[in-house]
C-alpha cells in the first residue's frame, strides 16, 4: 500500500470523490473525542494482546503495533502529535499514525473489532475513571461538611418548613443532613459501574465475528468483569451514558439545593451565614454590595446538567437497532457534563470552606415562630396522659394566648398558661428553652447533640 493511500479515507475504494466541505466538517469529532486516546490506546492493546493470544497474528506484528501504539500515546502526552480533522475521530488519527510509524502491518490492528466497539469500550473505560474523579471530588465535600459540622454541634437555628420557623436544630444537623445527599451521590456513581463493567470489544460492527477471538481475555485485560451477551445491544447500548449523566444530574440538583439555601441565608433578610470576601463579589454600581455569585454559578449550571440529560434521552428515544450516526454526539454531551459537575465540585468544596454561622442571628430566629410549640405538645401527652390530637389543641390556644399578649412562649407565666391547662406546674418552662428542645431529639436520625457527634463519628471513620 502506497503511503499516499494510507492518508485517504479508509473507505476511498469503494466511495469515490471527497466529501463536501460541509459533511467533512459534521462528520468529524476529533475535537471531541481526542480526549478518549489514553483509552483507545489501552484498548487496541488489549485487543492485539488477545489476536496473538489467539494465533489470529504473530508476535513479530504484535510487538510492532505495541511499540507504535505506545509511541502515539507520549507523542499526545506531551503534545507533540497532529490531530487530522479528515481522519475524522480518534480511532482513525491513531490508526493512520500508526501506518506511519510501522508501515503496512498498522492493517492488522483492526482485525475482528470495529469503531463501533471500540468506541463503546473506549467510553466505557473513560466513564470508569471519570466515577473515580467525581467520586473523589464528592469525597473532599463531605470533609469539608463533616469539618463545619463538627465545629457547630452546639449552634442552634431554626430548621424550616416552607420556609416558615419550624423547629429547632442544630446547624451541624443541617449540614449532615448535605451529607447524606452527597454520599447517596457516591453510592449511584459505583452502582452505575455494575451495569457499566460488561467488555464491549469483540462484537464488532453488530454481528459478532468469525474470527476465534477470546473476550474474556480482553475483558481481564481492560479490568471489566465479562464480555457483554448480545452484540447488537452492545453496539446501541447508551444506557451507561444515561446512568452517568443521571446520576451528575442528581448531585448537581443537590448542589443546587444548598446553593439556594446558602443564599437566602446570606439574604440581607435571614442573614444567618456570613462569606468570606474569597468568594463574593461586588458590584459595577453599588459600593456596599458583596454578592454570593458563584452560590448562584452552583444553582444555574444544574441547569446544563438536566439539559444534558435530557438531550440524550430525545437522541436515544426514536433508535432502532443498532448503530447511527445519532450517537456520536453522546461523548460531547458527557464530556460537557462531567467538566461541568467537577467544577461546580470544586468551587462548593471552596465555599463549605469560606462560609460560617452567623450564631446570635442564628438563635435570635430560633426564638421566633414559637419554635418550641410542638415539644410543648409532646409534653402534655407524656405528663399530662392527653392524647395527641388534644394535646395539639391545647398547644395552640397556648399560642393564640402568646400572639394576643405579643409575648413569645418561654416568656409567658405559669400563671398564664394555667388559664389554658389547670394542671400546669413550673416544670413546664423548661420545655420552652431552646437548648432542651434540640437535645430532647434523641430518635435515631434525629437532632440531639449526641446523635450528631455520634453520626460525625461514623463518618469519619468511614473515610
Amino acid at each position: 500500500m502506497s503511503k499516499n493511500k494510507n492518508n485517504l479515507p479508509i473507505w476511498s475504494n469503494r466511495i469515490k470523490g471527497t466529501s463536501s466541505v460541509l459533511f467533512q466538517k459534521v462528520g468529524n469529532s476529533i475535537d471531541v473525542d481526542k480526549r478518549l486516546y489514553k483509552e483507545d490506546i489501552a484498548g487496541s492493546i488489549a485487543h492485539v494482546e488477545m489476536l496473538f493470544k489467539q494465533k489470529i497474528i504473530s508476535f513479530k506484528i504484535k510487538n510492532k503495533i505495541i511499540y507504535g501504539l505506545n509511541k502515539i500515546e507520549k507523542e499526545i502526552s506531551n503534545k507533540k502529535f497532529e490531530f487530522n480533522n479528515k481522519y475524522e475521530d480518534i480511532h482513525m488519527n491513531i490508526e493512520k499514525r500508526l501506518f506511519k510509524i510501522i508501515g503496512e502491518e498498522a492493517g492488522y490492528i483492526h482485525t475482528a473489532r470495529s469503531r463501533n466497539d471500540q468506541v463503546i469500550t473506549d467510553f466505557k473505560i473513560w466513564i470508569k475513571s471519570a466515577t473515580k474523579e467525581i467520586n473523589d471530588a464528592i469525597d473532599k465535600i463531605i470533609k469539608s461538611s463533616l469539618n463545619l459540622a463538627e465545629k457547630n454541634i452546639n449552634t442552634i437555628m431554626p430548621g424550616f418548613t416552607h420556609l416558615k420557623n419550624a423547629q429547632a436544630v442544630s446547624f451541624a444537623h443541617y449540614i449532615m443532613a448535605y451529607v447524606e445527599m452527597f454520599n447517596r451521590d457516591k453510592k449511584r456513581f459505583i452502582n452505575n459501574l455494575e451495569n457499566l463493567n460488561e467488555n464491549p470489544l469483540g462484537v464488532a460492527a453488530l454481528a459478532g465475528t468469525s474470527f476465534n477471538i477470546d473476550r474474556n481475555y480482553t475483558s481481564k485485560k481492560l479490568s471489566f468483569e465479562k464480555p457483554t451477551n448480545n452484540s447488537i445491544d452492545t453496539v446501541s447500548d447508551r444506557d451507561f451514558v444515561l446512568d452517568f449523566l443521571y446520576s451528575i444530574s442528581v448531585c448537581s440538583m443537590h448542589i443546587s439545593r444548598i446553593a439556594e439555601e446558602l443564599i437566602i441565608w446570606n439574604s440581607d433578610a435571614f442573614q444567618l451565614i456570613n462569606l468570606s470576601d474569597k468568594i463574593v463579589t461586588g458590584s459595577s454600581i453599588m459600593p456596599q454590595k458583596k454578592n454570593p455569585d458563584l452560590l448562584e454559578y452552583l444553582r444555574g449550571k444544574s441547569g446544563i446538567s438536566y439539559g444534558n440529560l435530557f438531550s440524550m434521552l430525545t437522541i436515544l428515544k426514536g433508535l432502532p437497532l443498532s448503530y447511527f450516526k445519532d450517537l456520536q454526539d453522546d461523548k460531547e454531551i458527557i464530556f460537557r457534563s462531567n467538566d461541568t459537575l467537577l467544577n461546580c465540585l470544586k468551587i462548593f468544596d471552596e465555599t463549605l470552606k469560606n462560609i460560617s454561622p452567623n450564631k446570635k442571628r442564628m438563635l435570635e430566629l430560633a426564638n421566633s415562630g414559637y419554635i418550641t410549640a410542638t415539644d410543648l405538645a409532646d409534653y402534655l401527652v407524656k405528663n399530662h396522659s392527653m392524647p395527641f390530637r388534644k394535646a395539639y389543641q391545647k398547644t395552640a390556644s397556648i399560642i393564640n394566648l402568646a400572639e394576643k399578649k405579643k409575648k413569645r412562649l418561654d416568656e409567658l407565666t405559669i400563671e398564664e398558661l394555667k388559664t389554658i391547662e389547670r394542671g400546669l406546674t413550673n416544670d413546664v418552662l423548661k420545655v420552652f428553652d431552646l437548648k432542651n428542645s434540640v437535645n430532647s431529639k434523641k430518635s435515631f436520625g434525629g437532632t440531639s447533640f449526641d446523635n450528631i457527634k455520634k453520626m460525625i463519628m461514623k463518618y469519619k471513620k468511614q473515610r
